[in-house]
């Protein structure tokens, strides 16, 4: 029997929706991410408390680039999963980019919007 070179319609749609439900959760991720920043989030004190104020501008400032690193990396993940999207409709997801074997199941699961095998991973180091 022939190796498998691609994932059959049934399995591509298994991932289809896997995929679409962590870009869901990470889209609200990011929200919630970018309204930290904006702090469209809260009833805080920012602009009522002037004691606390010069205490409380450095840790703001720390989180606020906290949150933007994370919304930064959040929205990364979004791009990664939006590419996989195109991979299923073009058939050629779950196909390892440096080998051409097929990616294990187990590994997309985790991975989704993974690109390389197991292998080529270790060996890209």
């Amino acid at each position: 029997m022939a190796e498998k070179t691609r994932y059959s319609d049934a399995e591509l749609q298994e991932f289809k929706e896997l995929i679409l439900k962590k870009i869901e959760k990470a889209q609200k991720d990011y929200e919630m991410y970018k309204n930290s920043i904006t702090h469209n989030d809260g009833n805080d004190t920012m602009d009522t408390s002037p004691t606390f104020k010069v205490l409380e501008e450095g840790a703001a400032t720390l989180s606020k680039e906290e949150a933007g690193k994370l919304a930064q990396r959040q929205l990364k993940f979004i791009q990664h999963l939006q590419a996989a999207l195109v991979r299923i409709e073009n058939k050629t997801y779950g196909v390892c980019r440096e080998t051409g074997k097929l990616i294990s199941k187990e590994r997309l699961r985790a991975v989704p919007h993974a690109t390389l095998c197991i292998d080529a991973k270790k060996n890209q180091k």
